[in-house]
């Protein structure tokens, strides 16, 4: 079953592109394939196993395509398949009207191919193959619409953001198999376990955890590569939510927990851990705040995105791994119905975007705008009926007994993500609407309300105690933090929802426009114009012409054309030879024969 569970979206990929497309069941194939995927994953719950195959072998280097079965993959895999199990299905009415979405589908097969693929793996090599898979099937997904220019530049940005990303990743994998001999997770667990990382430098050892965490910066976002991910929200709001919501975001911070797992958190005492979590701390901070000012409903969700990510790896850089790795888990859920959610307003209101053209859609849209409030409450963490609640408090935990300034830069984002999403649903759901696409929503079909109802249910659900145990989570048993700071963490969490739900309802109930206009904040820190006119259009103007220089003159000049031109020049002096004249035929043999006695008789 478990390679059945790796190979079935391969197959439904293969089919659909090669012999489906054209005869209009690609949509069918993909969804019953993420639906069977789904109860393999079920089926495998709780299993733990370990099966591999030689794939290459160079001298003593073996590489093996490997499977682990444990609690931390088999928790993943119902967050991967479910999740886009219910992205299929809210597919098929979303996209039942675009004309390449035999296209979209294979596409989304491809990537939960390759998302189970990182998500089993056994090896890093194994890790890094599907990686990259990772990442040719999100280019393909976020440019599905490529005839928009948009589209195409965020498919081309995420790309080759995420290349700067993986090129630290190699270096990291390479490094850690320099030191520990193995690439496969159990070997080096293995390695740990007896004493390795005592015999390391841990300078060295650092290095290794560090240039690893680059590809985690590049796939899930932090800074300074985040800027990929809201220019990504041009892609189909359903590859939103399951691409950059759920999974594919939460690739890097899983390889985290992965490699922690696998090594033991002491690895990352240190220069590393500590590294790891502030840029995780400031990631989140920076991405609240940026959230505050947006006006687009997926790029806010996208910055929320980017906030919450910097939380579980916060908890990597603070050695709770366990409590990163159940807000993952809960997250998911919660986050996915948000995306979902704003893509059937998106779908009701005609495609309009912007907050500030909505309004007045509880009255219209009540289902979908109940589900949203459940994830919103989720997001913000509701005390003890939501499950960003439980998983919270654990990352809060962690930060104060851990590293108090991360703490209350933890609370402060928390104080955001009540603000932003507050202000969200106010403009969106309350008061009058405020155009016309608005004013002619209407409630979405069952086809999106289903999976909007069963991610609503796991919002609340996920992080109890029924729910996260039979799912494998890793949801520690003392809930709501560690025993010393619990009523202190309690406290500061609570405070910080009340002061933001008051802070958006004074400033936003009632508005007809946004009363605070933060440039800073809404140009995203100037950061992409930094990049574009500091990097990119270096690139493009300085070294891309060196490039072409080198290209055109040396490479294609002098080396391949100077080689053609003397090959050209040889050919033209033998075909001389080759006149077809009898008379110098046989000059050029007698001078021949003359030469042969000359140097036979006198030398």
């Amino acid at each position: 079953m478990p390679w059945l569970l790796l190979i079935l979206p391969l197959l439904a990929a293969v089919a659909n592109q090669l012999f489906l497309r054209k005869i209009g069941v690609a949509h069918w194939v993909s969804t019953a394939s993420a639906a069977a995927t789904f109860v393999i994953a079920l089926l495998c719950l709780g299993k733990t196993d370990s099966m591999s195959f030689n794939w290459a072998s160079a001298g003593n280097l073996n590489i093996d395509i490997g499977i682990t079965l444990d609690k931390l993959s088999t928790g993943m895999m119902i967050v991967v398949t479910g999740v886009g199990l219910l992205v299929h299905v809210f597919s098929l009415a979303y996209m039942k009207d675009d004309s390449a979405k035999a296209r979209y589908f294979t596409g989304l097969a491809l990537f939960m191919f390759s998302m189970t693929g990182i998500v089993l793996a056994s090896n890093f090599i194994m890790t890094f193959i599907f990686w990259e898979l990772v990442g040719l099937s999100s280019y393909l997904l976020i440019g599905h619409w490529y005839e928009k220019d948009s589209a195409a530049d965020a498919a081309k940005k995420a790309f080759l953001t995420n290349r700067i990303g993986d090129f630290g990743f190699m270096i990291g994998i390479l490094m850690l198999w320099g030191i520990t001999g193995t690439l496969a997770f159990d070997g080096m667990k293995e390695w740990a376990e007896s004493g390795g990382i005592a015999t390391v430098s841990a300078g060295v050892l650092g290095a290794a955890l560090l240039c690893v965490f680059c590809g985690a910066v590049g796939k899930s976002a932090q800074l300074p590569l985040h800027v990929w991910l809201p220019d990504a929200m041009e892609g189909p709001t359903p590859v939103s939510a399951l691409i950059h919501a759920a999974t594919m975001v939460a690739a890097g911070v899983y390889m985290l927990f992965r490699v922690q797992f696998s090594i033991g958190a002491d690895a990352f005492e240190g220069f590393s851990g500590t590294t790891i979590a502030w840029i995780g701390g400031i990631t989140s901070l920076a991405a609240a705040l940026m959230a505050t000012q947006q006006d687009d409903i997926k790029k806010i969700l996208a910055y929320s995105t980017l906030s919450q990510l910097g939380y579980m790896v916060m908890a990597v850089g603070l050695l709770v791994g366990e409590a990163g790795m159940f807000h993952l888990f809960t997250h998911a859920w919660f986050k996915a119905l948000l995306f979902l959610g704003s893509g059937a307003i998106i779908y009701a209101c005609h495609h309009e975007q912007n907050i500030w053209k909505m309004g007045g859609l509880l009255k219209k849209m009540p289902i979908t705008a109940i589900t949203f409030a459940i994830g919103t409450a989720a997001l913000i963490a509701v005390p003890y009926v939501t499950s960003g609640f439980w998983s919270k408090e654990e990352i809060l935990a962690a930060a104060y007994n851990g590293n108090k300034p991360l703490f209350f830069i933890a609370v402060f984002v928390a104080f955001l993500t009540t603000f932003y999403m507050t202000r969200a649903f106010i403009i969106t759901f309350l008061g009058k609407t405020r155009s016309e696409n608005a004013d002619h929503a209407k409630e979405v079909g069952p086809m999106m309300l289903i999976p909007l109802i069963a991610l609503a249910v796991m919002a609340l659900a996920s992080g109890s105690h029924l729910f996260s145990d039979s799912l494998n989570a890793y949801r520690p048993d003392h809930g709501g933090g560690h025993a010393e700071g619990h009523s202190v963490i309690l406290i500061a969490s609570i405070a910080s929802l009340v002061l933001g739900l008051a802070a958006g309802f004074v400033l936003y109930a009632g508005k007809k426009e946004d009363p605070i206009s933060i440039p800073l904040f809404k140009n995203r820190f100037y950061l992409d114009a930094i990049y574009e006119k500091g990097i990119v259009k270096y690139f493009q103007d300085s070294f891309a012409a060196i490039v072409h220089f080198f290209d055109e003159f040396i490479i294609n000049g002098l080396i391949v054309g100077g080689l053609s031109r003397l090959a050209e020049s040889f050919g033209n002096l033998f075909r001389k030879a080759q006149s077809g004249n009898l008379q110098a035929y046989a000059f050029s043999f007698g001078l021949g024969v003359l030469l042969l006695i000359y140097f036979t008789v006198f030398h």
